[in-house]
This record gives C-alpha cells, structure tokens and sequence, in this order.
C-alpha cells in the first residue's frame, strides 16, 4: 500500500517548500517531491531582492501577493533562525530605481501604498530617473533554502528528493496519486504542482496547458571587498550588495534558451559591462563565481494559483518569473488558504488557470 498524505507538494523550490510549510503548521500531512535536489533550480539561482509594500494599500493582486512577502520575510526569517539555527540573509540596505519614462506609472503605486521613496540626483543610467527607496530588502537564497529545507524537516513533511514523477494515478477520473521513477506510488487528498517550467510537462497528461515556459538567467558574483551600498535596479539590470564585500550582478532574460541552464561567455560579459557603468569601483572586483537558473514564464507575467480544470483535488503554482522569492510568503497564503477550504484575501479568479491573458502585468516594482 502507498503512504497517503493529505496534501503532496510536486517540487521542492521556494513556493512548494514555504506552502508546505505553512500546510504542515495548519496540522494537516505534507510530503514534497522533487525531480532533483530541493531548491536547486531558479530559487537557488535568484537575487533575492524584497521590495517593499503594505498588502492592505496595494492596488492590484500581484502587488498584493509581493506586498505579503515585503510584511511576512522579517518574521519568517527571525523564525527560521530560531527553529533552525540557520540565518537566511535577511536585511533591509535600501535600493535605488532607475525608472525610464514608461515605468514612472510605479510612482503612483509606491504612493498608494505608502512606500516611502525620493527621487534623487544620479545620472548613471541614460535616459532613467533614479528614486531611493530606502525600505528595499534582501534575502540569501541559498541560505533561505536551506532554512527552509531544515524547518520542513523538523516538522515532519515528507521530504523525497531526486524522486521523479512519471504519471498521474487517477481513479474514476479523480487524481488519487503519483506513479515515481523507481516504480512505487504515493497516494494524497489533494496535490500542488509547483516545479516551475517543468509544471507545464507535469500538467499535460491532465489536458492543461498554460504556457509556462524556460526563461534563462545568468548571474555573476563579483568580490569588491567591501559592502557596496545599496541595492541598485536599472530595468531587468540588477547589482545586490551583500554586505560582506560580495556583489550579485544579474540578470539576462533568455527565453529562447529553452532548458539549457549554463551560462555564456556574451552573457557574463554584458553583465560585467553593466556592474562597471554603475559602479565603476567594480572593475577592480574579482569574480566569485557566476551560474544560470531557469525561471517559469507565463504568457501575461502573471504566476498561475488555483485548481487545475475538470480536477478539484490538483493545484498548481508556477509562472512566477523572476519573482519567485519576493511572491513565495503571499503565495503560500493563498494556496493554503485554497486547499484548506479557507477564504483567501485575493480573488480566486486573478491568478486563476482558465484565465484569458490579456496585456502583460504592469505590476509596482519590475520583477
């Protein structure tokens, strides 16, 4: 007979483990499955950048999902440290926005929901406005994971890494669990798919197709010596001090990559390029390292929450972009709150599956 949870979580990165989490806390059974190790992929891969928000003041439902996290890192991250010993990262430095003509629309957002910010004299990105918003915080993804991993663990989720799932078991045409890769099964109530561009393999076999897709991101490491100040976002262009003299400069945006996760010669030149137009003290920093991540895209910028059609028992949360981190605690509200059968405080119909994309979401900060 196959072990039955209550609720299986199908991968193990950021959304999965933080909702499995706050599942498990409600007192219900959690087990994750991953396809590889827990957090390797685009959560591992990420800046961990954390804008700031107030959800009650935040005028749309994606702003509303970031603005959850902005409130609920500073807790959950002093929790972690306490339960597990391990600290994330966790720190508000500040950043500073280069808004170009047709992003200043985010000026009236920041606004509405009382997000302090100045504009300031600062002229180092062509064309762009600089805006200091000094309560812009940070996480280190890696450390975070393995918080994350550690808090599972201790509270008894089923933890099944490098365990492939290689077909739905339905009976009476209800989902009643996994076939894995080494031939067993594992039976639950009800079932998350969170495993970011790999979600929409995973759904097909369940006639959804959401057009989740692989977007490439390279990032590079530099080291300056020193801390670097605060966190600087020009477009999709980011540098993020760390405060131990180490720099994350990234991101590319590559979705004619498909699943290839390296990175490239061009790539790493073009952010080197960028780190050194913004800080020119940069070009004396060694390089620390540099790796790729694949993010999952959605066809309007918008993550996908809810039941898969035609199955009440099977979620799904992905397309989350670059976004992953700074929307995981709003996220793992929401999906919680939807597979306990709890009101939620967005509507279920904003990140629904069977929505019609329209224009892309213009949402207060660029993910």
């Amino acid at each position: 007979m196959p072990q039955v949870y209550d609720i299986l979580v199908i991968g193990g990165g950021i959304v999965g483990l933080t909702t499995a989490i706050r599942l498990r806390e409600a007192g219900v059974t959690v087990a994750v499955y991953d396809r590889g190790e827990f957090g390797r992929e685009a959560s591992w891969a990420g800046a961990g950048i954390l804008p700031p928000g107030n959800p009650e003041h935040a005028v749309t439902p994606i702003d509303r999902l970031r603005a959850t996290g902005s409130v609920d890192f500073p807790q959950l991250s002093a929790h972690l440290h306490e339960s597990t010993g391990i600290d994330n990262g966790y720190r508000v430095n500040g950043g500073i926005e280069y808004l170009f003509a047709d992003d200043e629309y985010s000026l009236e957002l920041w606004a509405h929901e009382g997000i302090r910010f100045e504009r300031i004299d600062d002229d180092r990105v062509p064309g762009a406005t600089a805006y200091h918003v000094p309560d812009m915080a940070q996480v280190r993804n890696p450390r975070h994971l393995r918080a994350l991993i550690a808090e599972a663990d201790r509270l008894g989720i089923g933890l099944f890494p490098n365990m492939g799932i290689e077909a739905w078991h339905r009976v009476d045409g209800r989902v009643a669990g996994i076939e894995l890769a080494n031939g067993s099964r594992a039976g639950a109530d009800q079932f998350l798919v969170a495993a970011g561009p790999w979600s929409e393999r995973l759904l097909g076999p369940l006639d959804c197709q959401l057009g989740v897709h692989p977007i490439r991101g390279q990032i590079l490491l530099l080291n300056a010596g020193s801390d670097a100040g605060p966190t600087r976002i020009a477009g999709k262009r980011y540098l993020v001090p760390r405060g131990d003299g180490l720099v994350l400069v990234g991101s590319t945006e590559e979705p004619e990559a498909g699943f290839a996760k390296q990175t490239t010669p061009s790539g790493l030149e073009d952010l080197r390029t960028f780190a050194n137009r913004i800080l020119p003290e940069l070009a004396t920093a060694t390089v620390a390292g540099a790796w790729a991540g694949l993010r999952p895209g959605s066809p309007d910028g918008l993550p996908f929450l809810g039941n898969v059609p035609g199955y009440d028992n099977v979620f799904v949360a992905t397309g989350h972009g670059r976004a992953g981190v700074q929307l995981s605690p709003g996220t793992a509200r929401f999906l919680a709150d939807r597979l306990l059968g709890r009101p939620t405080s967005i509507p279920h119909d904003a990140f629904a599956l069977d929505r019609k994309p329209s224009v892309p979401a213009r949402p207060a900060f660029r993910s």
